[in-house]
């Protein structure tokens, strides 16, 4: 859907094109566009003002502008020249993502804020109510002119009371932004601004990594339809921003664990070139805090040639899945989103070392989700966030989806983690079938135990057995070092 955009800014083709664009792709906009158009009419072009004043490079208002446009002048010249924006600009420029989100956030609070100016202002309402009844009549004159294919006049008589109509808006407007208003305006855009990097830093927590600064990367390799789509679906879900949060601080914890596991396993044998700071030979270090030699380190660095030491690691190719089974029993309602976080981060680990993911989600009954090599795309993480089974606990089940996942993988060494919080019967003849096909397929289960002293079950088919709180007890982070 093609929209014609009315400008109060230096917007080209290209800038109205990509708009449109970025319109079709939000649902959030386009709702937005219809609750704003029945407030102002000219809220539509308001959108794609503020879209131009987050994205463009240099934006600025433009001296002369249709007099039906002068509200939205108005508008556009407090929410440039606020001082919180001035700056917010730096983390949206050219950055699609950041300026759709941020469209959305600041068309919101700028239409909140229009409905409290006319709620408090009797003139204001009054001419609102006016305009958008001469915008009716102007819609209905335009298509009585399709139909007649007469010349129109009476519709040229009601676009000039429109227009004047719009320019007493702007006035009042303006009253208002010299008086209380402007300082409810200010704080409106200050909160556009947080809510914006919120969702923004959410989304590079969900999809990033366990390497750090991966976020951004991992996004981009996102496609913008979904990458729009997930942002709004975060917006009116508040678990899955809170699964984002809880995700954010696994895969840091993970990080550090995973180092520590590399750091410790790795032998140093000999000196090479390249530009991972962690292995640089301290002499490299002296260069670059050296004034005279820092020129230097940071051209050799940038071309991947500082001396660094050359290390061997332990080989994690060839390794076979990374199998959560999650326990999603009654009992484990409360801590739901912590799981979610928990299994996001474990994925990132299994994303990391290029290795097979398996997530069994059980209680009396079993749901098994396949992510190859840990990738899990976006429609996949609210599928994962809206899945909660309830009810009783099995553990017959999840153990049997996790052989089936095993003996589809054509490499060993796969990990399992066997996560509850409470105690089910296993059958003698499954115990002894399921350690048989663990020692053949050369796999280990790490049980951990929440809330939960009685390890009388999972000792019977776990190689490892940690108890904890919560999945925020530092007992359950061991497990992120898999």
């Amino acid at each position: 859907m093609y929209r014609k955009i009315n400008s109060v800014l230096n917007t080209d083709a290209f800038d109205k094109r990509r708009f449109n664009e970025i319109f079709n792709m939000s649902k959030q906009l386009q709702k937005l566009n219809e609750t704003g158009e029945q407030r102002l009419p000219t809220f539509p072009d308001l959108l794609g003002d503020i879209w131009a004043s987050l994205y463009k490079m240099r934006p600025e208002i433009k001296e002369e502008v249709d007099t039906d446009l002068s509200a939205n002048k108005q508008l556009m010249e407090t929410i440039m020249n606020d001082d919180s924006f001035q700056n917010f600009r730096e983390f949206t420029c050219l950055d699609d993502l950041s300026s759709a989100i941020g469209t959305v956030k600041f068309g919101e609070k700028t239409n909140d804020w229009l409905a409290e100016q006319e709620r408090r202002n009797e003139e204001l309402r009054k001419r609102m109510e006016e305009v958008r009844k001469l915008q009716q009549q102007l819609q209905q004159q335009k298509e009585k002119a399709s139909e007649n294919g007469d010349d129109g006049a009476g519709e040229q008589d009601t676009r000039q009371r429109f227009q004047q109509a719009m320019e007493r808006i702007a006035q009042e407007l303006q009253q208002s932004l010299d008086q209380k208003g402007k300082s409810d305006f200010s704080q409106a855009v200050a909160e556009a601004v947080k809510e914006t990097k919120q969702t923004k830093n959410d989304l590079k927590s969900l999809v990033g990594g366990i390497t750090a600064g991966s976020g951004e990367a991992e996004l981009r390799k996102v496609p913008l339809r979904d990458q729009i789509a997930l942002a709004e679906k975060m917006a009116s879900n508040r678990k899955l921003k809170e699964i984002a949060e809880w995700a954010g601080r696994f895969k840091r914890i993970a990080r550090k664990k995973q180092r520590s596991k590399y750091e410790e396993s790795v032998d140093r044998s000999g000196v090479t070139l390249g530009n991972q700071v962690e292995r640089l030979l301290p002499i490299e270090m002296g260069m670059y805090s050296h004034p005279a030699t820092r020129t230097d380190f940071l051209r050799r660095f940038a071309e991947g040639r500082t001396m660094q030491y050359e290390q061997k690691g332990k080989e994690t190719l060839g390794k076979g899945p990374i199998v959560l089974c999650l326990d999603q029993s009654g009992s484990m309602s409360g801590l739901d989103t912590q799981a979610k976080g928990f299994a996001l981060a474990l994925m990132s680990v299994a994303r990391k070392q290029r290795r097979d993911f398996a997530l069994i989600l059980f209680s009396r009954s079993t749901r098994t989700f396949r992510y190859p090599k840990g990738k899990i795309v976006p429609k996949d993480m609210v599928t994962l966030a809206e899945t909660f089974l309830g009810g009783g606990t099995h553990f017959d089940r999840p153990l049997e989806e996790t052989l089936k996942v095993i003996e589809e993988s054509r490499f060993r060494q796969a990990d399992v983690v066997f996560v509850t919080d409470g105690m089910a019967y296993l059958k003698e003849d499954f115990i002894e079938r399921f350690n048989a096909k663990k020692q053949e397929k050369g796999f280990h289960v790490l049980s951990l135990l929440l809330g939960v002293e009685n390890t009388e079950t999972v000792k019977l088919f776990s190689d490892e057995i940690l108890k904890a709180r919560d999945f925020d007890d530092e007992s359950s982070h061991t497990a992120l070092g898999i």
